[in-house]
Formats: C-alpha cells, structure tokens, sequence
C-alpha cells in the first residue's frame, strides 16, 4: 500500500490563511470562483481588493459583501480554542485524495488527528433506519478495510454511518460534516463525534463556525465523503437519498462504487439493487471491496501541485480586459444550458485569460452558474 503518511506542499503564511479564509467567506466565492481569482490575480490578497470592480462589471445590482480581516481572524481564534484548525489545499495534511477533484474546498477546518487523512479511504454510507443486518454488515466492511490500512470516512448520520464510524474508531475514521465543526448533527451522535476526534479520527467541514447544517448542505458533505475517499460503498439506500448522491459524486470523481444488495421487497435496498443494476461492483462481502481497491493504493495521491489547485506566485501581469464589445460577445454566447469554457473560447475568438475575466464578473455579480466538469450557464439570457 502507498506510504498514507508521506506529507508534501506548500504551507501558508499567517497572513495567506487569513486571506484566504476572506475569500472563501466573502460573496458568490465558491471553490471554483476562488481558484480562477487566484490563479488570474496571483495571490488572495489582489483578489479581495478586485471583487468589488469584478462583480460591478459582471451587473450586479449591489455592493459585494468582502470577509473582514476581523471575521477571519475572530474565527481562526474561535477554532483554535475549539481545537481546530484550517488547512488550505496543497497543504501537507490536506486530504490528497480530495485534491484531485474539480473545485476542491480550498479552505478545510479540521479537528483530530490529520494524519488519517492522508491514507488510503474507503466512504462507506448508507440509511439512516438501518436494519441490523445492514448495520451489521457496514461495521464488518469497515473493520476490514480498517484493518487492511484504510481510513474509513462517512458523515456522522445515524445508522449505518455511526455503525462504520464506530467500527473503525481504532483504526481510523473521518467524519465528514455539513455544518460548521462545531454544529455536529445528530446531536445524538455527539459523544461519538468526541471519541473520534479525541482519538484515531478526524472531523472535517467546509462551512464556517457557527453555520447550523440546513438540508442544502448536506450534498455538500456528501461531496467531501466521496471526495476524500478512494471508493464508496453503499448499504441500504433508498431510490432518493444522501446516499445516492454521494455515489453519484463518487461516480463524477472517477471512484469505484461497490453496493450491498438486499431484498427488492425492503424500500432501504431499492436504492443499492437500482446502483448495481446500473454499473456498480456488487459487494457480498469485505474482501470484495479489498481486491478492487488494492491496485489503486499504487496510485500517487501525493502529487504537490495539481491543475486545479489555486497557486499563489505574487501579482501577475494581467492581459488587457475585453473592452465593451467583446465583452458582451461573451455574454452573448451564454445560455441556460450547460457549455463549456473551452467552447466559448472558440466560439467568441477570444483569448481564455478574456473569456475567464468576464465569467468571474458574470459569477461574482450571482448571474452565473458552475456545473460539473468545468461547464457553465445562465439562467436566463442576460
């Protein structure tokens, strides 16, 4: 198996975390949006100053909220004392595995022990009515796989989650959230939150302190599950639920998705026979899983730098903006369905540096919308 405690990467400054904590937390910043700013302006810091005349240019009817200084430092005290801490990716003890996916947080608050993260996963999710036996059975691939060196990741829910999350406390467990650190949910599965952080485990979000989980966010955290882990196994699922997301994350990510089958008269297993139906390796037990896996562990996850990784490298020259014309023959070429960047390109005759200007305008004034695989739309003609 690959060495899972190799550590490479940048580390940033004091000053670098805070500002790329502002630009995280400011306005219509997602992780794409953070990374494209980075990587036009050279550093976060020449981003923030940049988002107000971005987003006035992209239309944007109102002043666009900026992070402070304050709040980012108010709430890098607040995870300290709370045992917490954030890592930016390309950092050493960023989850390599999570790196490699399209917009990666590039900010990650996390809380235990980091090193877990950089072995090997295995994301094991499923119903949270468990049945016995499907607990039963979470809790047997999750020893397994713990045992066989894998980091076992899943997010906190009851049934089979805890079961996989209390099957690997020894071994290694991530719990992946969609409130802040310190906005556990269940509130049930609190105590086992502490025995993992507390422990061989780690705890990880993407949201802010404070922020209480709503149910928009947790795909989010299913998006970490299937980001952090090498394959995702699925046990007990229903036609519509967390857990098929997160295999249809899984799937986009290029991870093997193994499903437990069950009995077509149980609603918990129409999602994981509708999963193998459709393509997924068919799990009657542990070892299953383990040979599928074993030639991937050869892979390098521990690449320093990678093509969709924000990398700062101070103040950049900047191309010339399009001027009135041509930026509106970029608008123009835009739709509410789905394109791709590359196809806009060709399309306008426009340099990549011009047509990637006006898309950070167009998403910092709210009027763009990023899909998978790099593509984008608008809603409506603007």
């Amino acid at each position: 198996m690959a060495d899972g405690t190799r550590r490479t990467g940048i580390v940033l400054s004091d000053r670098q975390r805070i500002s790329w904590l502002r630009l995280i937390r400011s306005d219509n910043v997602g992780p794409a949006t953070f990374r494209d700013l980075i990587n036009t302006f050279g550093t976060a810091e020449t981003a923030l100053a940049m988002l107000p005349e971005l987003s006035a240019r992209g239309g944007s009817t109102r002043t666009i909220r900026v992070a402070s200084v304050e709040e980012a430092e108010r709430e890098l005290a607040f995870a300290s004392r709370f045992g917490a801490r954030f890592l930016g990716i390309g950092e050493p003890d960023y989850p390599p595995a999570l790196r490699q996916i399209d917009a990666a947080p590039p900010i990650l608050a996390v809380k235990g022990d980091a090193a877990v993260a950089l072995r090997p996963s295995l994301g094991i999710v499923g119903s949270r009515n468990a049945s016995v036996s499907g607990a039963k059975f979470a809790a047997m691939i999750a020893r397994e796989a713990g045992r066989a060196g894998y980091t076992i990741t899943s997010g906190l829910a009851r049934g089979i989650d805890a079961a996989a999350h209390v099957a690997s406390l020894e071994t290694g467990t991530i719990a992946a959230m969609a409130g802040g650190l310190d906005q556990p949910y269940p509130p049930e599965n609190v105590p086992l939150l502490n025995q993992i952080t507390e422990g061989s485990g780690l705890a990880i979000s993407e949201m802010p302190f404070g922020w209480e989980p709503r149910a928009r966010d947790f795909p989010r955290r299913n998006r970490l599950i299937a980001g952090v882990s090498m394959g995702l196994a699925v046990v007990e699922a229903a036609v519509r639920s967390g857990s098929l997301i997160t295999a249809r994350f899984a799937a986009d990510f290029g991870r093997l998705v193994f499903a437990v089958p069950g009995s077509p008269l149980d609603p918990r297993c129409h999602g994981t026979n509708r999963l193998i139906r459709d393509g997924a390796t068919i799990v009657t037990e542990p070892a299953d899983i383990l040979e599928a896996l074993a030639p991937l562990t050869r892979i390098d996850l521990f690449t320093p730098r990678e093509m969709n990784e924000p990398i700062e490298d101070g103040d950049r020259r900047m191309a010339a903006p399009p001027d009135d014309s041509e930026r509106q023959r970029i608008v123009d070429a835009l739709g509410p369905t789905p394109v791709d960047i590359d196809d806009i390109i060709r399309h306008t005759g426009l340099s990549a540096a011009q047509v990637y200007l006006v898309l950070l305008e167009l998403d910092l004034a709210g009027r763009l919308h990023r899909h998978a695989n790099g593509m984008v739309s608008v809603t409506s003609f603007l």
